[in-house]
């Protein structure tokens, strides 16, 4: 398989360069792809065909782990556009959200102490998962290729970063939790 390693993931998975993908889709593809470009089919191929190899897939998993999720997805098509997003750099000045972030570090602060420490923090991951479901909605709609007035970059990188706190949020929930099942044991 002699796949363009420079060519957009979209083109690589055969889907059109959209925030909506199918996801079953995406799946197909990249076993395909994994069985055409696996290091393991060229294990007796000269040295060239197995970098070549190992670079494709290399390629085909990157894609597929950018393709599957829509933060990477919609960072990726917002790069695509020509705007560069930087965590550091970009912040917002929604006072609300702002708002919620104290909130929901003061709640997830509070998981231990609380009487039912898995009840708290299921509570808070519900929350997280429900605002960041809520983004990605958002930002489906901001990246439709048929809207009426094209995306405004600077509030797509806005989405993007709210979405990127609750997944940085979900996966500290996540690590207490493992912490306090460990304390069980």
């Amino acid at each position: 398989m002699a796949a363009d390693l420079s060519s957009p993931h979209f083109e690589l998975f055969g889907l059109p360069q959209s925030f909506r993908v199918d996801r079953e889709q995406i799946a197909s593809r990249y076993r395909e792809l994994q069985r055409a470009t696996h290091p393991d089919r060229y294990v007796n191929a000269r040295d060239q065909e197995r970098r070549i190899s190992i670079q494709q897939a290399a390629r085909v998993n990157e894609g597929y782990q950018v393709l599957k999720d829509p933060l990477l997805r919609g960072r990726y098509l917002l790069e695509l556009s020509g705007y560069s997003f930087s965590d550091q750099h970009h912040t917002t000045s929604d006072a609300a959200f702002l708002m919620e972030q104290m909130e929901l570090r003061e709640a997830l602060g509070e998981v231990r102490s609380a009487a039912d420490p898995f009840a708290a923090l299921a509570g808070v991951m519900d929350r997280v998962t429900a605002d960041f479901d809520a983004l990605t909605r958002e930002l489906q709609q901001q990246l439709e290729p048929d809207a009426a007035d094209p995306a405004d970059p600077d509030a797509v990188a806005d989405t993007l970063m709210k979405m990127q706190f609750f997944r940085r949020l979900h996966e500290e929930a996540q690590d207490l939790e493992a912490a306090l099942e460990d304390e069980l044991e």
